[in-house]
C-alpha cells in the first residue's frame, strides 16, 4: 500500500460515542491493548465502559477459534453506561479473531485486518474455506487490510529482535493506529511501557517503536477515502480527581474502606483461585499495608474457614470464589451462620454449571446465594450495579456483617470482576464510619445473648477475661449458648436467625425508582450488572413517549421493605436477567404478582436494544 503525506491535515468526523473490539489470538496482547487505549481516553476527559472477553481455554491451538481474546470499550461525550450493543470498529489480528467477531460489527461498521495473517494455514485453522478479506463476504462493511506484521516488522529493523519477538509489538503497532485514528495521545502508554520494561530498556524503545510506526502510518498514508479519523468531543463530568477502575478493584478498595469504617485492625483474606474471582487477591495482596492479610489456601473449604476462625478471632474475615467454590464451601458458610460471625463472601458469577464457561459472565447463583445451603440458613445478600458500584456495595458488605454478625454474600459477576469505567475518587472523609464494639463486659455474658434491635449477639474477642466460651456448628440454646438438643430451643433458634436477617430490612434504604415514576403501565425490574443496559433502555423508551419505569435492587436478602408496595404500583413487572428466572420467580413467589422474565444465558451482557425491544413488546409498540 502506497503512502505520502498529504499537504492538509485530514478533517475529523465528529462522533458522540464510538465502540472499538480489539481481537486476536490469546498471545497477541489485546487486553494490554485494549487496557492503553482504556488508559489514554480516560485521560483525555471521554466518559468509557469496557468488556474484556478471555477465552476459556488456557492453552488453546494458536489460530483456532477457541484462543481468541478481545477487549470492548464504548467511549464518548455522553453517559457511558454499557460496553456498547453494536461495534463501529474490530480490528482482527487473525482469521479466527474476525471469524468469533464480526457478527457483533454494525452493518457499515469497519474491519481493520492484519492481511499478512490471512494465510491458507490459519484460514484453515479458524475454519475458513476461502479468505474473507477477498470472496466479497465483507461486503457490508468497510475493509482495511494492512500488512500490520510486516509494517511491524519493518519499524523494528534496526532492533536486535527476533523475528518472533518483533511479531509481539503487532498490537503496539495497532493500538498506534487506533490512537491516531480517535485523536488520542500516546505518552500514557509510551511512560508505562518505559516503566514495565525498565529491566530491558530494549524491549521498551522495540515497542514504543512499534506504536510510533502505527501512528505515524496513520498520520502520513494517503487513505483518507478508506481510513477515517474522528473526534469524540469530551464528556461532561462531575468536577474531581478520576481514575478508570475495575469491579474487581473496586471491591478490594471497598473492603478496605469498611475495614476502616468498622475501626478494625485487620482484614484477612483467604481464597482459591478460580475464573474470575482471583483478582481480588492479587489486588489485595498490594494493600498489607493498610491492615490487609491475605492467604492462598490449599482449597476452597480451607479459605473459607479460614476466613472463619480470623472473624472468631476479631479480625474481619473474607473470602470469594465463584459459583463451583461457592458450592464447596457451602457448609462452611453455615457454619459461620450458626456461630453468628462476621463473614465477607465474594461470588464473582460465571456462566454454566459445574465448570461451564470460566471467563463468560452470568447471574446464575442468586438462588445459590439467598437459598443453598442444608437447613433454613438465611444470610444477607447484596449485588453491586457497576463496576465503581462494587466499593459502596463492599463497604455496605462490611456494615451488614459487623452489625449483624452474620454472613453477607456479595454478588458481582465476571463483567462487573473485569469491566473498567471513570471512577470519582472519593473523599476519605466522607466515607461512612460504623465503629465496631467488641464486649468486654463479663457481667451476664454468655455467646448467644442479644441485641434487642438487631438480635445480633456480641463480639467476644477469645482471651478477654471472663468472656471464655466456645463457639460452634452444634446447636446452642438460646439462654445459655452451651449445646441443646432440645426440640423447642431450635425452633427458637432457627427463627432468631431467621428473624435478625429478616430486620436488617429496617436498616437499609427504602427501595427507589431510578427513572420514571413510582406507578404506571410497566416496571423493569433488575438487579446486579443488568443496570447500564436497563437504564439506557428504559431512558430511551421513555424518549419515545412510553409509561415505563426502572428499578434496581441492590438488596437481595431481605428486599427493601417497600419493594412490595413499589411493584404493586405497575400493570407489568419485567425482570431482564442473565439466567433463566431466578429474580423473577422470587418477586413472584414473595409478593404474588405477575411478574414476566427476559431472559439471556449466553455468556455476555444484555444489549440496550434487547431490552427496549422487550419493553416495547410489552407495551404493544413496535
Amino acid at each position: 500500500m502506497s503512502t505520502k503525506t498529504k499537504s492538509m491535515p485530514l478533517a475529523r468526523e465528529i462522533r458522540e460515542s464510538a465502540v472499538i473490539r480489539f481481537a486476536g489470538d490469546s498471545g497477541d496482547g489485546m487486553q494490554l491493548t485494549g487496557t492503553q487505549f482504556t488508559l489514554e481516553t480516560a485521560l483525555a476527559g471521554r466518559d468509557l465502559a469496557t468488556f474484556p472477553d478471555y477465552p476459556a481455554e488456557i492453552r488453546a491451538p494458536a489460530g483456532t477459534t477457541y484462543g481468541v481474546s478481545a477487549f470492548q470499550i464504548h467511549f464518548g461525550s455522553e453517559d457511558i453506561m454499557t460496553a456498547g450493543d453494536e461495534l463501529d470498529v474490530l480490528v482482527a489480528l487473525n482469521p479466527a479473531a474476525l471469524k468469533v467477531n464480526v457478527g457483533d460489527l454494525r452493518l457499515g461498521g469497519t474491519i481493520v485486518a492484519d492481511a499478512d495473517a490471512f494465510t491458507k494455514f490459519n484460514l484453515q485453522k479458524a475454519g475458513y474455506d476461502t479468505s474473507p478479506l477477498e470472496d466479497g463476504s465483507l461486503a457490508d462493511y468497510r475493509q482495511i487490510d494492512l500488512e500490520i506484521s510486516k509494517m511491524t516488522l519493518a519499524a523494528l529493523e534496526k532492533f536486535e529482535l527476533t523475528k518472533k519477538e518483533s511479531l509481539r509489538a503487532r498490537n503496539l503497532w495497532t493500538l498506534g493506529l487506533m490512537l491516531w485514528m480517535y485523536g488520542r495521545e500516546r505518552q500514557a502508554t509510551i511512560d508505562w511501557l518505559k516503566l514495565k520494561f525498565a529491566a530491558r530498556p530494549e524491549i521498551a524503545e522495540a515497542n514504543i517503536a512499534a506504536l510510533n510506526a502505527g501512528h505515524a502510518f496513520g498520520e502520513t498514508t494517503e487513505l483518507s477515502h478508506e481510513i477515517t479519523a474522528y473526534s469524540v468531543p469530551k464528556a461532561e463530568l462531575a468536577a474531581g480527581r478520576y481514575r478508570a477502575i475495575t469491579g474487581t478493584e473496586a471491591t478490594a478498595f471497598g473492603l478496605v474502606a469498611g475495614l476502616r469504617a468498622a475501626g478494625l485492625e485487620k482484614l484477612v483474606f483467604a481464597s482459591y483461585p478460580i475464573t474470575p474471582a482471583s483478582p481480588v487477591l492479587h489486588v489485595l495482596a498490594r494493600l498489607k499495608a493498610h491492615g490487609v492479610i491475605t492467604f492462598q489456601a490449599e482449597d476452597e473449604i480451607a479459605a473459607v474457614c479460614t476466613a472463619i476462625g480470623a472473624s472468631y478471632a476479631g479480625a474481619l474475615g473474607v473470602t470469594s470464589s465463584s459459583g463451583p467454590g461457592i458450592a464447596l464451601k457451602g457448609e462452611a458458610i453455615g457454619l459461620a451462620i450458626s456461630t453468628e460471625l462476621p463473614l465477607i463472601v465474594i461470588n464473582s458469577q460465571r456462566a454454566g454449571p459445574s465448570t461451564g464457561m470460566p471467563t463468560k459472565t452470568e447471574q446464575s447463583d442468586l438462588y445459590q446465594a439467598v437459598y443453598g445451603r442444608n437447613a433454613d440458613s438465611p444470610v444477607a445478600v447484596i449485588a453491586a450495579a457497576t463496576p465503581g458500584d462494587c466499593f459502596e456495595v463492599a463497604i455496605e458488605a462490611v456494615r451488614l456483617a459487623t452489625r449483624y454478625m452474620t454472613p453477607v454474600i456479595l454478588l458481582s459477576d465476571g463483567y462487573l470482576a473485569n469491566a473498567s469505567e471513570p471512577w470519582l475518587i472519593p473523599d476519605v472523609d466522607d466515607l461512612p464510619s460504623f465503629p465496631v464494639e467488641y464486649r468486654v463486659d463479663a457481667d451476664g455474658f454468655h455467646p448467644y445473648v442479644r441485641d434487642d434491635e438487631t438480635l445480633a449477639r456480641p463480639w467476644a474477642l477469645p482471651g478477654t477475661p471472663g468472656l471464655e466460651h466456645r463457639i460452634g456448628g452444634l446447636e446452642k440454646s438460646y439462654d445459655s449458648g452451651d449445646i441443646s438438643y432440645d426440640p423447642a430451643n431450635h425452633q427458637l433458634m432457627t427463627e432468631t436467625r431467621m428473624n435478625k436477617i429478616a430486620g436488617i430490612a429496617k436498616d437499609i434504604p427504602l427501595q427507589d425508582v431510578e427513572l420514571g415514576s413510582e406507578r404506571g403501565a410497566l416496571a423493569v425490574v433488575g438487579w446486579g450488572s443488568t443496570y447500564g443496559a436497563i437504564y439506557k433502555a428504559v431512558g430511551a423508551a421513555r424518549d419515545e413517549g412510553l409509561d415505563v419505569s426502572q428499578i434496581h435492587i441492590r438488596y437481595l436478602s431481605p428486599f427493601p421493605s417497600n419493594l412490595g408496595d413499589l411493584l404493586s404500583g405497575f400493570d407489568q413487572v419485567l425482570v431482564p436477567e442473565m439466567n433463566t428466572g431466578q429474580l423473577v420467580t422470587m418477586l413472584r413467589s414473595t409478593y404474588l404478582i405477575p411478574a414476566e422474565g427476559l431472559n439471556k444465558v449466553a455468556g455476555k451482557p444484555f444489549k440496550i436494544s434487547e431490552i427496549a425491544a422487550a419493553i416495547r413488546a410489552r407495551l404493544g409498540h413496535r
